[in-house]
């Protein structure tokens, strides 16, 4: 069965953006474009809640704090444009299962919400993991890479970047989106671990393009 989401965004554009990114992933979604009409619909028991945290009327706070109290169990992802840090944290002690921090690219937030879901229901979908990009085969499944069918020897960190940036292809993704999502919240290292990294998977994928716009981040670009 499709797994329901409530989304909950008061920027019309981003809201409809958002919206057609998760439908086109399976989701079924409905859509609020504030805290309050979001409110009366708590006992609906939706499989997961995407709220924003500044909204009209009853902002994201009170509303998990709703959510939360009617079933602890139920998955929160937050959006936030205001202060990354205090938000991740308040979130994360109301009971949020991931945060993200405005502006995000759209397969960010289908990233993320498809790994709450297997987290929390389970892997419905371990057939469907592999990624083709170009000549390469990436089997989330086995962590693995293969090029026309042998192995490609990548560490962890290469593997979950060259993972990263094929769900993510023809997308630019900055440094910072790199580290957040390869490295986690929690690293606070140099950024030039994300250049280094690349570098090192330049020379095993050579066959795929990695592009750089200096001074922001990195694109893997797939010709059709």
């Amino acid at each position: 069965m499709d797994k329901i989401i409530y989304l909950v965004e008061d920027e019309r554009s981003l809201n409809i953006l958002l919206e057609k990114y998760l439908m086109r992933e399976g989701y079924k979604v409905t859509t609020f474009h504030d805290g309050n009409s979001a409110k009366d619909r708590i006992k609906d028991m939706p499989d997961l809640w995407i709220l924003d945290i500044m909204l009209p009327g009853i902002d994201g706070y009170e509303l998990i704090k709703s959510i939360k109290q009617n079933n602890k169990d139920t998955p929160v992802i937050f959006m936030s444009a205001r202060n990354e840090e205090l938000d991740r944290v308040v979130g994360l002690e109301l009971g949020s299962d991931d945060y993200l921090s405005k502006p995000f690219l759209p397969r960010e937030l289908v990233i993320r919400t498809n790994k709450l879901m297997e987290r929390v229901y389970g892997d419905t979908d371990s057939d469907e993991r592999d990624i083709s990009v170009g000549e390469y085969i990436i089997s989330e499944k086995q962590r693995l890479v293969f090029f026309k069918g042998d192995e490609v020897q990548l560490t962890n960190k290469e593997f979950e970047l060259l993972s990263y940036l094929a769900e993510n292809k023809n997308n630019l993704i900055s440094r910072e989106q790199i580290l957040v999502n390869v490295w986690g919240n929690d690293y606070f290292g140099s950024d030039r671990v994300v250049d280094d990294t690349i570098r090192r998977l330049r020379k095993k994928v050579n066959k795929l393009s990695i592009e750089t716009v200096y001074g922001y981040g990195y694109k893997l670009v797939i010709r059709l």
